[in-house]
């Protein structure tokens, strides 16, 4: 028998990692969507890092459009992630590619839909195609961040 090669990440079923965070939010459906499609609005609360970290908020919001989004964390890294949108449908699905500047060839899958719930909105925040465990932990951890800036922007009235 001839020797087996090695599994690469993909081969070993890594694109089958998931990230799903649920979030409520005490606001209308409306206004989360424009917390995540707007980029005036984007810029106050996304990514990890202090609030208004965002450098860079390119949007071009229509199927097939691009967005560009560079922040910086709380170490003073820079990052910027890019991708293209697979579906606009407002207010209630928001799915992209995401790909960092870094490592362009690992390209993973944001979906998020958005519920009415009450007088407020459910989040359900679902990320796909991870490259690795370690890529997905990463994640894990920056969107924990970030969910809680986009709450507290919206407690705001934004």
């Amino acid at each position: 028998m001839p020797p087996q090669q090695p599994q690469s990440p993909v081969d070993a079923g890594a694109p089958n990692l998931q990230l799903q965070l649920r979030r409520h939010y005490p606001v209308s459906p409306e206004k989360v969507w424009r917390a995540w499609t707007d980029p005036q609005a984007l810029s106050h609360w996304f990514g990890p890092g202090e609030v208004n970290s965002v450098v860079v908020a390119d949007i071009d919001l229509r199927v097939g459009g691009r967005y560009h989004i560079g922040f910086t964390t709380q170490d003073g890294e820079q990052h910027d992630v890019s991708g293209h949108y697979d579906t606009v449908d407002p207010p209630r699905r928001l799915v992209f590619s995401w790909a960092w500047k870094s490592t362009p060839e690992r390209v993973s899958r944001v979906s998020i839909e958005l519920q009415p719930a009450g007088s407020g909105t459910d989040l359900v925040f679902l990320q796909d195609r991870f490259y690795d465990q370690a890529a997905r932990e990463g994640h894990e951890r920056g969107w924990t961040a970030t969910f809680v800036k986009l709450g507290a922007f919206l407690a705001l009235g934004a």
